[in-house]
């Protein structure tokens, strides 16, 4: 068996698990969520894989569901692809630096396999389907995933989806000689590095408030404008 000489020591091995902000209760699960088929045909990380692409999907899919009420299906549908798409995952395992620790096969250890896109984007699903058999937690998933996605998840849809919400608001109000909203931040929450903003939107013509949530002030308001305009019953044209 070939091993990368990238992960060869066991002293390295601290350094990943800080990357990823998980302990393993049983290093087992790592082990097996590291080891490419090539390896091995009967003890790889293909049936963890193949768990943990459903828990990323999930887990992706609920913090759309949530951060997005005003979106429908085909558009959460679109957002998810794009968050775990291969490219994206393959992006994830660079910043983990997964591929230092990859065990790989003679053949694939030779071509660089420790490189490839669909290796490093199925290694981030395997290592997530370990953290899972380990915890069995899927809270803790949920919140490792944000954390590895970072903006990439965060700030997804921020322009695209939501199309800028406060100006469409605002042509909508002026459009009807109405007065412009008033954005409030409610509250402010996290460390000075990481807040995580909630604002409320008041709006001409609607008897509530509506409330927006996000990583940053501005998105907390395309939020809250998205919601009045849905309760305005204004609907993007196509989709």
């Amino acid at each position: 068996m070939a091993v990368s000489s990238k992960t060869t020591t066991n002293d390295k091995t601290w350094r990943l698990l800080e990357a990823l902000g998980y302990q393993f209760r049983d290093p087992v699960w790592l082990d097996l969520a590291l080891t490419h088929r090539s390896v091995s045909g009967a003890r790889n990380n293909e049936r963890l894989e193949f768990l943990g692409d459903s828990i990323l999907n999930f887990v992706v899919a609920d913090f759309l569901y949530q951060h997005f009420p005003a979106e429908n299906e085909g558009r959460l549908s679109r957002l998810r692809a794009r968050l775990v798409k291969q490219e994206t995952l393959a992006d994830v395992a660079r910043d983990l630096q997964l591929g230092d620790y990859l065990k790989l096969g003679a053949g694939e250890l030779k071509s660089g396999g420790f490189r490839r896109e669909s290796i490093l984007a199925d290694t981030v699903e395997a290592v997530l389907g370990a953290i899972y058999r380990d915890c069995q937690d899927m809270h803790l998933c949920s919140g490792l995933v944000q954390a590895w996605f970072g903006e990439r998840l965060s700030g997804v849809g921020r322009e695209t989806v939501l199309k800028d919400s406060k100006s469409r608001l605002q042509e909508f109000l002026q459009g009807r000689r109405l007065g412009l909203p008033v954005y409030t931040v409610v509250s402010i929450q996290g460390e000075a590095h990481n807040q995580f903003f909630h604002v409320s939107c008041e709006v001409p013509g609607l008897a509530e408030t509506t409330q927006g949530r996000g990583v940053s002030r501005r998105y907390a308001e395309q939020e809250a404008a998205a919601q009045a305009l849905l309760q305005l019953g204004i609907r993007d044209s196509d989709d």
